[in-house]
């Protein structure tokens, strides 16, 4: 199988640093479209990473400058991204782990101190004793200030920015809630005469808590994203590093990048192929796991493709490689599987839009809040209302919104390629859950695609091995596509052909000649008309109703057999079907055979609807007719199939098949197997039902929790929410949605 990228316009990749909420994504995009010459933008914030389609490829720079005057730092992505990717998570987590520590040093006492006494009031009696209130305040301070302005600054220092741009995002609505309750506590601290004695309380161990307790969130949701592509770094991690190359006569190894189309590379048992090629000597069975999610090693011989990252599991042998760097099938791969995680579904555009005004809605709330407590709320209403604004603040959460649909995408769409399922482009798994018609090409697609020998129906006076041996004999002569199948079944069952002598061929209607001299005519029952027919017409009626058509032989003019010559039906393809069925969907044949074979094969697997005798150039007015039963996916493997794949609402081209079919299809069934489409089902339906868990726990959490930090609750059941639970409940919430994303990855394929 060849994948060939087109060169043209390709997307320019570029990694976006800062981005801390859905809200941002949006931002980004719009700086990015009002960039001259730029046709698409669109941001992915689980990857971190824009992908943007312009007609001038060379003006990055434009880019970056737009990405930095919106408030964040941009720039293009490594070439080696699936590593740099990775590498990106490792640093944002290790950094972030180094900030836990720092915020959670001083936080854990101030919490202890502070909380103690609120819990238990012999120690608070026992902590004032030993140490004047105003000296326990400054002590508090320090701790606090320490914890905002050195682990806590990177939410000041962007959020505070953000705010004065009119672009207040998530770091924003954190330097609020914990600003507040510090400055707030800093005044009751230094200045307690300009707040009423009621009102001279400290929050100090409130700002340090949310600080400390995002930070955690934030670091645990790193390391959950740094897991969302693990199943790039599995293939990036197939690569072999090394090849042992034959030059001049000497075997050396070599790095893989060094590596050039044309050289030969010597394979060892238990090896892995370096690069895409072809054997030229040897044979082996090598294990395609890794690109086709079959677990049994295939067999391998002179002219056989193999490919790099794949597994030599017994013998050695040699191939001449035809494919290196980025062209070989495992990087196109890998870029694929990161296409499609970077990509958008049609429900992320309306969850964008949503979040864009979220943080903006969030703080005229907490303004709304603090003036509704202020109005109406009991002594000290202020304090009430600082508290409840805080709340608001930092328990709406974004992120979580931000993340419920990439990450699943990432998750699941990484899981299918390691199923032997490419999904080209990210839309295709929300299309794909809502088709209700699989349409299937009949040849190499349902079938083998070459003809093979079927049936040998006998007259009794003759053996099969020697009916067999002697039409092999003279088919040998003949090139055509008939004659080769009967000559390969010959081969396979290891029978030795005589010598042929008086060969003649009547085009169109048959051949004769002598084997080792014996008299063997072989044709249609036109042509061996003058025989008697009667002892075989209860198998030719057979025959017709399954809509086969034989071919006779006459051994020394007596007729010996009606031999059938088919494309055979792959063994997956009635199974297949069955489960098609029962997953609920119409299945329906396209063939350009007449319409009594297609029929007859339909019959044998359970087809719905039989579209026969359609031209290639038909094809794609057949795809439309079926959409009168729905949503229609098509599979096809050929060239002719491509306009068919493009017009349907679900192109699924079957891997061994052709560029052209493969670069007109929305996901790729890299094994060239038929079960390839179930799985494809199961992947898409169970990515969407996990979208939409995410989407209901992240717009649930702020829907329901938003209000209750405001106090709705208080006037019926004197419940307040405090600053510090809703910081806990804001982590939590991000890192259950990536987590939820994460159940993704035990998906199983379909056992037939």
């Amino acid at each position: 199988m060849e994948m060939n990228e087109h060169v043209h316009n390709k997307p320019i990749s570029i990694d976006i640093d800062g981005m801390t909420c859905a809200s941002c994504v949006m931002r980004v995009e719009k700086a990015l479209s009002k960039v001259p010459g730029v046709e698409s933008a669109s941001v992915n914030f689980a990857t971190e990473r824009a992908s943007v389609r312009m007609a001038d490829t060379s003006n990055v720079a434009a880019l970056l400058a737009a990405v930095e005057k919106a408030g964040y730092t941009g720039h293009e992505t490594p070439q080696a991204s699936a590593h740099s990717g990775h590498q990106h998570h490792d640093e944002d987590a290790a950094i972030l782990r180094r900030d836990v520590i720092l915020a959670a040093i001083p936080t854990l006492p101030l919490f202890a101190l502070e909380m103690g006494g609120h819990l238990y009031m012999p120690f608070h009696m026992w902590l004032t004793a030993l140490i004047p209130t105003p000296t326990l305040h400054i002590f508090y301070f320090v701790l606090a200030s320490f914890v905002l302005f050195v682990p806590g600054w990177r939410f000041f220092k962007v959020g505070i920015p953000a705010l004065l741009r009119g672009a207040p995002e998530m770091n924003s609505l954190v330097a609020l809630g914990s600003g507040a309750a510090y400055l707030y506590s800093v005044v009751a601290t230094f200045v307690p005469q300009v707040l009423p004695s009621q009102a001279q309380y400290v929050y100090y161990e409130a700002a340090a808590v949310i600080v400390t307790l995002i930070l955690v969130g934030r670091l645990l949701e790193a390391i959950a994203k740094g897991r969302t592509g693990n199943a790039i770094q599995r293939l990036v991690r197939e690569q072999a590093k090394t090849a042992r190359v034959e030059r001049d006569g000497q075997i050396t190894e070599i790095a893989i990048e060094q590596v050039q189309v044309g050289d030969i590379i010597v394979v060892r048992p238990g090896e892995k192929i370096a690069v895409d090629g072809e054997i030229t000597e040897g044979a082996s069975h090598i294990d395609e796991s890794m690109i086709s999610g079959e677990p049994l090693p295939v067999s391998k011989t002179v002219g056989a493709e193999v490919v790099g990252g794949t597994l030599n599991t017994s013998g050695s042998f040699s191939f001449r490689a035809t494919k290196v760097g980025g062209d070989t099938m495992l990087s196109q791969i890998i870029r694929m599987v990161e296409e499609a995680q970077g990509g958008k579904l049609p429900i992320q555009g309306v969850v964008d839009q949503i979040t864009a005004w979220f943080v903006p809605a969030v703080i005229a709330l907490s303004i709304l809040t603090f003036a509704i407590w202020l109005v109406w709320g009991p002594d000290p209403a202020y304090v009430f209302g600082l508290v409840n604004a805080v709340a608001v603040l930092i328990i709406a959460c974004p992120c979580a919104m931000g993340l419920a649909t990439p990450t699943s995408i990432m998750v699941g769409t990484g899981r299918a390629a390691e199923m032997g399922v490419l999904f080209r482009k990210s839309e295709a798994l929300q299309r794909l859950r809502d088709v209700s018609v699989v349409a299937l090409d009949k040849t190499g697609t349902l079938t083998e695609g070459k003809p093979a020998l079927t049936d040998i129906i006998l007259d009794d006076d003759f053996e099969h091995d020697e009916v067999l041996a002697l039409v092999a004999a003279v088919e040998a002569r003949s090139e055509h596509p008939i004659a080769t199948a009967i000559v390969t079944a010959a081969e396979k069952a290891g029978l030795t052909l005589g010598a042929v002598t008086e060969f003649a061929s009547d085009a169109g209607n048959g051949v004769t000649a002598r084997v080792d001299g014996r008299l063997v005519a072989i044709g249609s029952q036109r042509h061996l008309g003058h025989l008697d027919f009667s002892d075989f017409a209860q198998a030719i009626e057979k025959l017709a109703d399954e809509g086969k058509t034989p071919v006779f032989a006459a051994i020394d003019d007596k007729l010996a057999a009606a031999i059938v010559v088919a494309d055979t039906i792959k063994p997956t393809s009635k199974a297949v079907i069955a489960a098609l069925h029962e997953l609920g969907l119409k299945v329906a044949m396209i063939s350009g055979d007449n319409r009594r074979t297609a029929e007859a094969i339909a019959r044998q697997l359970g087809i719905d609807e039989v579209r026969a005798e359609v031209l290639p150039a038909d094809k794609v007015d057949t795809i439309k007719s079926l959409r009168q039963f729905g949503t229609v996916a098509f599979v096809g493997d050929g060239i002719n199939d491509a306009p068919a794949l493009a017009e349907a609402d679900i192109g699924i081209a079957v891997g061994t098949g052709t560029d052209a079919a493969i670069e007109s299809a929305d996901v790729v069934l890299l094994g060239g197997d038929l079960k390839g489409v179930l799985d494809a089902l199961v992947i898409s339906r169970a990515t969407m039902k996990n979208i939409w868990e995410n989407l209901f726990w992240a717009f649930g959490y702020n829907v329901l929790l938003i209000p209750v930090a405001a106090g709705v609750l208080y006037p019926a059941f004197g419940i307040l929410l405090s600053p510090m639970l809703g910081a806990g409940a804001m982590a939590m919430s991000s890192i259950l949605v990536v987590s939820n994303a994460q159940r993704l990855r035990g998906v199983k394929g379909v056992t037939l």
